[in-house]
């Protein structure tokens, strides 16, 4: 397993508000880049986020959440390889922040 650069890592600090709002930029430019949307459940977002922000501080990169950094080619850094090869494509990623524009528009439904 990849060890954490830092475990102290307080999401009510001005530290990770910060990081968080580049986060938030960050996956608004891979949506814009792929022509994805994100899911419009707004707690899957946040959740989703959060987990980013989070391990960017620990780790120095946006792994998936979803998924435990081993530290080996594996890793799912944001976008991952599966989200642009095929997750998003037959609907949304496995995390469920991106989906495709029919999934979004089922999910709104």
């Amino acid at each position: 397993m990849l060890a954490p650069k830092r475990t102290d890592v307080d999401m009510n600090s001005e530290e990770f508000k910060a990081e968080e709002e580049k986060t938030k930029k960050f996956v608004q430019k891979v949506v814009d880049q792929f022509g994805w949307c994100f899911n419009p459940d707004k707690e899957v977002y946040d959740a989703i986020v959060m987990g980013l922000t989070r391990n960017k501080l620990m780790y120095g990169k946006r792994y998936c959440p979803c998924f435990i950094p081993m530290g080996d080619k594996e890793d799912r850094i944001c976008p991952c390889k599966p989200a642009i090869d095929h997750e998003v494509a037959e609907g949304c990623c496995h995390c469920g922040i991106f989906c495709n524009p029919e999934k979004c528009k089922e999910l709104e439904g």
